[in-house]
């Protein structure tokens, strides 16, 4: 399995269909028709990458695919 950002293969599962890139450090859960993608907050908490928050920068989180 890829990272589906940095197509890097140091992937460890989190929990069911969850998993996480220690190359990159994003969080991405495999559904049957997606992957979303997770940044790990200050808290400890996740916030999806396309979260409407992370458009207004009230999160403080960047978010850019290249």
């Amino acid at each position: 399995m890829n990272c589906p950002v940095c197509s890097g293969r140091a992937i460890g599962k989190v929990g069911v269909e969850q998993f996480y890139c220690w190359d990159c450090c994003v969080e991405f859960t495999n559904q049957t028709d997606k992957v979303v993608i997770y940044d790990l907050a200050e808290d400890g908490s996740l916030v999806a990458w396309d979260d409407p928050a992370l458009d207004t920068g009230d999160m403080g989180v960047s978010a850019v695919m290249e």
